[in-house]
């Protein structure tokens, strides 16, 4: 009874219905007994408590009538060579939406490199039209795109405001550096982090030692008191071997010592995330292919086949090809003095001339050429003289910009004071 009344609105009215409102109207529209009572009652006395009958509508009744008439939010899942179109088409939307929703505006291109996983939520109408669509960019960030009125589409993104903790952490190497950064509840991404600001002056591969210990101050992040996600490492301590590195997170988004020398260094030690040294820089060694003594002038990385290389240093392509000795292969010039050189790839990522950053991917690990296994073989050249990447002495690190040195000595100091605080906190708790 309540729905069918309901359904006699004009579309109109029938919009404008939600929650208590429609609670009201639905009252006011319903026949009841009092209604009829009323045309055959007598004058009602003063002071008398008299029974009303209502037949009122439930709040199920309500909630089915408006999730009948609303537009439901559907999910579909990004498939693996799904693009905007397909999706469009499965949610039964004409290629004429998928256009103007492309066009919405820059932010709609993001919608371009959605992945296998991922998911978009539609809001579609009875007229099969596109009301809006919702797609997850960050744990902090929403893309939105709203139909307007004029049937075209508008973009914006919602961000969570987020309130920033800090947390910290604090490990001791007895085995390896993974197994002691997970027993101090670090996560992977902190783990991966704590290596690159430390890894151009510590190899993790074969210079830490048993005893070795960290100290890491890191961002947490809130959203009205709900943990959302991990921020960044803000400041880091590494002692190895006695030797105490020390990295404080600046404005600018790199890592300084305290003193405000860059962490980054000109070149990289390691230009992949290898598994163990296969061949070392060597005067001689017997060759596993060729069978027979000759210098080994470079270092070879084990990884698995497809394990990204990096570049070592900002630079460019002065060679990249193939041949029966190196195999798929790419050489860097870096300046006038330095050059690196890459061997083996799988396939190549850069071309000849073109310019790339450190820390770029520039092939993947293969065997090709003569290889007896899939590693990366990489020299580095000073002046035209092969060098053991390994210990040759590399450019100093640059110190941070003048007008930023007053800045980051204060951020310093605070970053500090946080370092110490938790290592005495640390060091309480484990009396």
């Amino acid at each position: 009874m309540v729905q069918k009344t309901l359904k006699r609105l004009p579309a109109k009215h029938k919009a404008l219905l939600s929650g208590f409102a429609a609670f009201l109207l639905v009252i006011l529209l319903l026949p009841t007994e009092t209604a009829k009572a009323s045309k055959t009652s007598q004058i009602l006395d003063l002071g008398v408590r008299y029974d009303v009958p209502l037949q009122i509508a439930t709040s199920q009744d309500i909630a089915e009538y408006l999730e009948e008439d609303s537009p439901q939010w559907t999910s579909f899942v990004v498939k693996k060579g799904d693009n905007l179109a397909k999706i469009f088409k499965r949610a039964g939307l004409s290629p004429q939406q998928t256009y103007r929703v492309s066009k919405a505006g820059k932010d709609a291109e993001k919608l371009l490199t959605m992945r296998p996983g991922e998911q978009l939520e539609l809001l579609i109408d009875d007229n099969k039209q596109l009301n809006s669509l919702r797609y997850t960019l960050t744990s902090t960030q929403t893309l939105q795109i709203d139909r307007t009125d004029k049937n075209t589409f508008k973009t914006a993104i919602d961000t969570k405001q987020l309130d920033t903790r800090y947390s910290y952490a604090q490990g001791e190497i007895t085995s390896n550096f993974w197994n002691a950064a997970v027993k101090a509840n670090l996560s992977q991404n902190h783990i991966m982090a704590l290596a690159g600001i430390f890894g151009w002056d510590i190899d993790f591969a074969l210079e830490l030692r048993e005893g070795d210990t960290f100290n890491v101050v890191y961002e947490e992040h809130f959203n009205q008191g709900e943990f959302i996600e991990n921020g960044k490492i803000v400041a880091a301590e590494f002692i190895n071997q006695g030797e105490i590195f020390t990295a404080i997170l600046h404005e600018d988004g790199n890592y300084y010592t305290p003193e405000g020398r860059s962490m980054r260094k000109s070149f990289l030690r390691a230009p992949v995330n290898f598994s163990h040294i296969s061949s070392s820089f060597k005067k001689r060694r017997f060759h596993p292919v060729q069978k027979r003594w000759k210098a080994h002038r470079g270092v070879d990385y084990a990884a698995k086949r497809g394990t990204p290389v990096m570049a070592a240093g900002d630079g460019k392509v002065i060679r990249a090809t193939y041949d029966k000795y190196n195999g798929h292969h790419v050489f860097i010039q870096h300046g006038e003095k330095y050059v690196t050189k890459y061997l083996h790839f799988t396939k190549r990522a850069v071309k000849k001339g073109q310019s790339v950053k450190q820390g770029e991917t520039i092939g993947y690990v293969g065997a090709t050429g003569l290889a007896s296994g899939p590693h990366l073989h990489y020299e580095f050249l000073v002046n035209g003289v092969h060098r053991n990447p390994r210990t040759v002495s590399l450019p100093k690190a640059r110190p941070i910009a003048k007008k930023d040195a007053d800045i980051f000595a204060q951020i310093a100091e605070k970053r500090m004071q946080q370092l110490n605080n938790t290592k005495r906190i640390m060091l309480a708790m484990n009396r």
